[in-house]
């Protein structure tokens, strides 16, 4: 079921893209005509990895500093928080956990910008927000997110051409149904040689890169209970490098960009130290171990990026003995105050 998810999330997009095209362009000039000293992302999970993608966007384009709220400061804290000129964010597949509703309803209360990007859109969360955008993945099954992952991507990326009113960037979008088709035929078979048999594993990105190995690393753990942990390539010298000895598995996403160089160095590095790398870049580069599709413009490529690995992940799950779609311990709609 993660497979066939992850498969259809093309014609997913494709009905989003097709949907809500004015209720974007109504919230672009809603953000473009007010001013905000403060913007805020609500998640958890691969909803919060979407939301840090959509967050370096913001950050890389519109210039506006985005944070990651701790919504216990809501929930548990009661902290006063000030809620005047703020932008919340939010991302969710269900719109259930009140971890994540109740900060959306504080801050609206509060006179707040307040969107949530939902593909549940009769959800408590969707009725929260002041602007409620669905995803459009339709119902998903595998207790892995997979579609709705990649429409939760697209979403944040609509936010941000629809904020900006960029036209490539906008083009780029409609392009993505094609580009998601392609990036499924990707064969990244000699990744699931490296690790059905590990044991561990370090996922490595940088900037725009970096959510997508947040959200690799998650579902290496959920779906084949490989422990696996997320850093940056310029934060991966500070510590984790200790763990580092002959064999150990480092996945690398260097897609296009100004970070991309220096995880390419980094990679070579690594193999000298004598890490088993599996360099997932652009058919451009020579040295690549996992060919990395590209979308029709750089700050797209990680949608289709995921959409790769997650091919391969549910393969992997599989040549592991597991079930990606019957995780242990976890369930679809996880509830947290």
């Amino acid at each position: 079921m993660m497979l066939k998810e992850a498969l259809s999330a093309a014609d997913c997009v494709a009905t989003q893209l097709s949907h809500d095209g004015d209720r974007y362009a109504e919230l672009g000039r809603k953000l473009r005509s007010t001013s905000f000293s403060t913007a805020l992302t609500i998640a958890r999970g691969s909803s919060d990895h979407a939301c840090a993608y959509a967050a370096y966007l913001i950050m890389a384009r519109l210039g506006r500093v985005v944070a990651s709220l701790p919504m216990s400061l809501v929930t548990l804290n009661k902290s006063p928080l000030i809620t005047r000129d703020t932008l919340a964010i939010s991302i969710s597949q269900s719109g259930q956990s009140p971890d994540v509703v109740e900060p959306i309803k504080y801050f609206r209360d509060g006179g707040a910008t307040t969107i949530a990007l939902v593909n549940d859109i009769d959800s408590p969360l969707a009725h929260a927000a002041e602007f409620a955008m669905p995803l459009r993945a339709g119902k998903e099954q595998s207790v892995a997110a997979t579609k709705s992952f990649i429409t939760s991507l697209v979403a944040g990326a609509r936010l941000v051409a629809a904020w900006q009113n960029d036209p490539e960037l906008l083009a780029g979008l409609e392009a993505l149904p094609e580009s998601l088709r392609a990036a499924t035929t990707e064969d990244w078979s000699s990744a699931i040689e490296v690790l059905a048999p590990a044991r561990n594993i370090m996922v490595v990105g940088r900037g725009i890169s970096f959510p997508v190995a947040l959200e690799a690393s998650l579902k290496f753990k959920e779906t084949s209970a490989l422990q696996a942990e997320a850093f940056s390539g310029a934060e991966i010298k500070h510590g984790p490098m200790a763990l580092i000895e002959e064999g150990y598995p480092l996945v690398i996403f260097a897609t296009r960009g100004p970070t991309q160089a220096s995880l390419l160095a980094l990679a070579t590095e690594m193999r000298g130290r004598g890490a088993r790398v599996l360099l997932a870049a652009p058919a451009d580069v020579a040295d690549r171990d996992l060919t990395l599709p590209i979308a029709a413009t750089p700050d797209l490529d990680p949608i289709v990026a995921i959409q790769t690995f997650y091919v391969m992940a549910a393969k992997l799950s599989a040549a592991r003995g597991m079930d990606p779609d019957q995780p242990r311990h976890l369930s679809k709609v996880t509830k947290t105050n």
